[in-house]
């Protein structure tokens, strides 16, 4: 595997390096009413490669034209990206041609400033969509799900919209890492904290996912789309950080005072229930089966399968073991090193190439956005992001 690119790992504003795809066609209709015509509508997913912020615009067709709309809605609400990463595809070559020439007639009438600032093209080869796995991706955790939820629904183009805003803020509102060591701090870090500088909420809606959609009205059966997406999508994202591995060898406890996100069904939108380890309770042979969690609404206990862990400790031959809040400040004061640095099970291979002397960085693009993957330079620069705005004049997210 080859190293991680400089946009993974360099801090920057959110979006400033961009993945761009479109999604399967979605059956739209014209007006509500008998008579209506059907047509197509597609997904169109920015990421930014920095933070796995996610952004979704409707768009109407494969053309340039819609495809340049939607790039301009996306700069007006989340700014001008320097890169954008993207297959070969028409409606984007076409685009980049177009702003290119754009660019180039104009440049003795636009500043010397603004043209030099122009949005870059990147395009992948042909055949390779590993090349844009962020993409791909994100396509697959929007894309999967909608299409099952939808079904034979046809909505407008304006109730397909709102359902990718809201799907969107879904996505955002995944827990990435702590926000502090705090025994007492529940919340955890989300893309959204990059976004508003504050976690996304939604507005309350009754539960409608056990009503008959034949009998709610366009609005209702909206709402009840969004919570049957949230429902199938936030199992498979607790499902995907329950690692399960062979039982060989004993792998490492849950110690007090971590983060860990608790597997319930039933929560609103956008609702994750986080806590933190007071108390652990083991079983006859000595190993943690049942665990105290400490929750905003008390403290309850669960089994240790229906608990994600955040934030894993770190083993270091040169310092020891310490706390992950621990490690991620002492990693902010370390200076920069030369080496690569390795990321999910790369560190397990660590022995297997130490022969070699060759570092090996293991990337997650065709993977799910799957939060507990960022390495740990990207949590260090997470965090300081966060810390800088908050010596600025912007609040701290928690106190948002």
């Amino acid at each position: 595997m080859g190293n991680l690119p400089a946009q993974r790992i360099k801090a920057d504003f959110p979006f400033t390096s961009t993945a761009v795809d479109l999604a399967c066609p979605y059956l739209i209709t014209d007006r509500r009413g008998r008579g209506c015509k059907i047509t197509k509508c597609y997904l169109c997913l920015f990421i930014c490669l920095r933070y796995k912020c996610v952004h979704l615009e409707a768009v109407s067709d494969l053309s340039k034209d819609a495809f340049v709309l939607a790039l301009r809605r996306f700069i007006a609400r989340r700014g001008k990206p320097a890169e954008l990463f993207c297959d070969n595809g028409r409606s984007f070559v076409a685009a980049a041609k177009e702003i290119n020439v754009f660019f180039k007639l104009h440049e003795n009438d636009i500043s010397d400033f603004a043209a030099s600032q122009g949005t870059k093209f990147k395009f992948a080869p042909a055949y390779a969509p590993n090349f844009n796995g962020y993409a791909e991706a994100g396509i697959k955790s929007a894309k999967f799900h909608l299409k099952r939820v939808l079904g034979n629904t046809h909505l407008t183009f304006e109730e397909l919209s709102s359902l990718f805003s809201q799907v969107e803020a879904i996505l955002n509102s995944r827990p990435l890492c702590p926000l502090s060591s705090s025994p007492n701090d529940f919340y955890p870090l989300t893309p959204g904290h990059f976004l508003i500088f504050r976690p996304l909420t939604s507005l309350p809606a009754p539960p409608l996912q056990d009503r008959n959609p034949n009998r709610l009205d366009r609005f209702l059966r909206l709402e009840q789309l969004r919570q049957h997406f949230w429902k199938r999508w936030s199992a498979e994202f607790v499902s995907l950080q329950q690692q399960r591995y062979k039982w060989r060898e004993r792998q490492r406890d849950l110690q007090l005072g971590e983060l860990v996100l608790i597997k319930e069904e039933g929560l609103p939108p956008l609702l994750w229930r986080m806590g933190r380890v007071v108390k652990l309770h083991n079983g006859k042979d000595g190993v943690p089966r049942v665990a105290d969690i400490n929750t905003a609404r008390g403290i309850v206990k669960r089994a240790l399968n229906r608990i994600c862990l955040y934030l894993y400790n770190i083993e270091s031959p040169e310092r020891g073991s310490f706390s992950a809040p621990e490690y991620v400040s002492a990693l902010a004061t370390q200076p920069a090193s030369n080496q690569p640095m390795m990321c999910g099970d790369a560190a397990q291979d660590a022995n297997n190439v130490r022969r070699d002397q060759r570092p090996i960085r293991k990337c997650d693009a065709r993977c799910h956005v799957s939060p507990i993957r960022l390495i740990p330079r990207q949590r260090t620069t997470l965090i300081s992001i966060l810390q800088s705005n908050h010596r600025s004049e912007r609040a701290c997210p928690r106190q948002l």
